[in-house]
C-alpha cells in the first residue's frame, strides 16, 4: 500500500491565533485542530445540536473558521447552481442549437484552461481570502450586467442573434473562475488539520450538492414565474451574501514565492507534478472521468426540451434530483474512514458511467429522474475523492499550483463537451452522451485492473 509523503505524517498542533508560521507558511487558526473549546467533550451547546457536532460526519464544523468559509461558499454555490439553469436554458431558447450550447461551454472553459495556471500561482503567493473576494465581486458584476441586457431588451428569444452576449459573459465568468478556484480548493487544507481533510472536502461537496438539490428547481420555477432578468438579480444578491461571509473569514497562509516570477513558478509546478507518480495518476484518471462524464450537463436542455418534453421547471427538477443523490454520497463519504479511497474513486466513476448510459437512452420521465439520483451519487464520489487524494498527497508549497492543474482539467474537458454537442446535431444527443459514458465505464474497469498504484491509495 502506497504511503503518503513522510513530511505529511504528523499533524500540526496550532495555537489559537491567525498568524502565519514563517518557516512553513502555514496559517494558524483558532479551532483548526478540532480540539479545545470546540471539541466533542467540551460541554458546549446542548441537545440535538451538540449531538450532531459530535458526529464524525460533521466534525469539521467544530472549526469556527471553516464555518465562515462554509457560509461564504454557500452563497457562491447557490448563485452558480442558479446560473447553470438560467444560462443554459436561455441560450438554447435564443439559438435553438446544440452547437451553440457547446460553444458556450467552450467559451467558459478556455479562459479557465489558461487562467487557472495563474490562479494556482496566486494561491501560493497571496492571501486566498483576497483572491476569493475579488472573484466574488466580479461574478456579481457579470450577473447584474447580464440581467440588465435582458431587461433592456438586448438579450432574449425575440433576438435570435443575441446569444453572443451570453458567450461574452461565459468568457468573463471563465476568467474569474480560473483565477479564484485554485484558491477556493487549496484554502480548505489551511483551515482544518490533515486528518479532517476528507471530512472538510466532503462537507464542502455536501454543501454544493445541497445547493444543487434546491437551487436549480427553485431557479427553474422562478424563471417560469418572473422571467430570466429577475433571476440574474437574485444571483447578484447571493454573491453579496457570499462576500459578507468571506470578509469575516480570517486570513490564511501565504507562501511568498520570489525571484522566479509567475512563469517560473508555473514551470516549477509542472516539474514537481512530473516527479510525483501518485499525483500524476490521480490527475490522469480525473481528467478522463470529467472528460467523458461532463457533456451531459451542458446538453441537458436538449434532453428536457426534445426528449422528455418538460420545461424550465422540469430541467431544474432533474438537476435537483441529481443533487439529492449527490447529497447522500457526500454524507456517506464524510462519515467514512481514510481507507480504500483510490478504489472507491475508480468504482464510483464506473457507477457514474453506467447511470449516465441508462439516463441517456431513457424516454420516460420517472425513470430519468431515478437515474439522475445515481448520476449525482457518482459525481460526488468522483469530485470528493479526486480532490481529497490530490490535497492529501501534495506538498504544502505546491498545493495551489497542483490544484490549478486539477481545475485546468475542467477547462480541457469542455473541449469534449463541444465535440459531444457537435455530434449531437448529427447522431443525436442520446448516442453522443451515452457513448462517452460507456467509454468511461470501460476505462474505469481497465484502470482498476491494470493501475494498482491508484487502486491501492488510501
Amino acid at each position: 500500500m502506497e504511503q503518503r509523503p513522510m513530511q505529511r505524517q504528523a499533524t500540526e498542533v496550532e495555537a489559537p491565533t491567525t498568524s502565519v508560521n514563517g518557516a512553513s507558511g502555514r496559517t494558524v487558526v483558532e479551532g483548526a485542530t478540532g480540539g479545545g473549546g470546540f471539541g466533542g467533550g467540551g460541554g458546549h451547546g446542548g441537545g440535538l445540536t451538540r449531538d450532531m457536532m459530535n458526529l464524525r460526519t460533521f466534525s469539521s464544523l467544530k472549526n469556527p473558521v471553516f464555518r465562515l468559509y462554509f457560509g461564504a461558499m454557500a452563497g457562491w454555490m447557490a448563485a452558480m447552481n442558479t446560473k447553470m439553469v438560467a444560462r443554459s436554458l436561455l441560450i438554447y431558447l435564443v439559438s435553438g442549437s446544440a452547437t451553440v450550447l457547446g460553444l458556450m461551454a467552450l467559451a467558459n472553459s478556455i479562459p479557465m484552461l489558461f487562467f487557472s495556471l495563474f490562479g494556482g500561482v496566486l494561491a501560493d503567493r497571496v492571501q486566498k481570502k483576497h483572491v476569493l473576494l475579488v472573484g466574488i465581486f466580479f461574478s456579481g458584476v457579470i450577473a447584474v450586467a447580464t440581467g440588465l441586457c435582458i431587461t433592456l431588451g438586448f438579450l432574449g428569444p425575440e433576438h435570435p442573434g443575441s446569444w453572443w452576449i451570453l458567450i461574452v459573459a461565459a468568457l468573463a465568468e471563465g476568467t474569474v473562475q480560473g483565477l479564484m478556484l485554485p484558491s477556493r480548493q487549496a484554502m480548505i487544507a489551511e483551515i482544518v488539520p490533515q486528518e479532517q481533510l476528507m471530512n472538510a472536502v466532503a462537507l464542502n461537496t455536501f454543501e454544493m450538492n445541497l445547493n444543487r438539490m434546491m437551487m436549480p428547481a427553485l431557479g427553474g420555477f422562478f424563471i417560469d414565474a418572473f422571467g430570466f432578468d429577475k433571476i440574474y438579480y437574485v444571483m447578484a444578491a447571493m454573491y453579496l451574501v457570499s462576500a459578507i461571509f468571506m470578509i469575516m473569514t480570517p486570513r490564511t497562509s501565504t507562501i511568498s514565492l520570489r525571484g522566479r516570477g509567475a512563469w517560473g513558478e508555473m514551470k516549477d509546478g509542472f516539474t514537481y507534478v512530473r516527479s510525483q507518480p501518485t499525483i500524476l495518476a490521480i490527475l490522469g484518471i480525473t481528467f478522463f472521468i470529467v472528460l467523458l462524464s461532463s457533456p451531459y450537463m451542458s446538453l441537458l436542455p436538449i434532453f428536457t426540451k426534445d426528449i422528455l418534453n418538460v420545461g424550465a421547471g422540469g430541467f431544474g427538477t432533474l438537476i435537483s434530483v441529481s443533487g439529492i443523490g449527490a447529497l447522500v454520497g457526500s454524507i456517506v463519504l464524510a462519515s467514512l474512514p481514510n481507507r480504500w479511497r483510490g478504489a472507491l474513486l475508480i468504482l464510483g466513476s464506473a457507477f457514474l458511467g453506467l447511470a449516465l448510459v441508462a439516463f441517456s437512452f431513457s424516454t420516460v420521465w420517472t425513470f430519468s429522474l431515478f437515474m439522475m439520483l445515481f448520476v449525482g451519487l457518482g459525481q460526488t464520489v468522483r469530485m470528493t475523492l479526486g480532490n481529497t487524494l490530490l490535497q492529501y498527497y501534495v506538498d504544502n508549497d505546491y498545493r495551489g499550483r497542483v490544484m490549478s492543474l486539477y481545475m485546468m482539467e475542467f477547462g480541457l474537458t469542455s473541449a469534449g463537451t463541444f465535440v459531444a454537442a457537435l455530434c449531437a446535431d448529427f447522431i443525436g444527443v442520446q448516442w453522443s452522451v451515452g457513448g462517452l459514458a460507456l467509454l468511461l465505464v470501460v476505462i474505469c474497469m481497465l484502470t482498476f485492473v491494470f493501475v494498482p498504484r491508484l487502486r491501492n491509495l488510501d
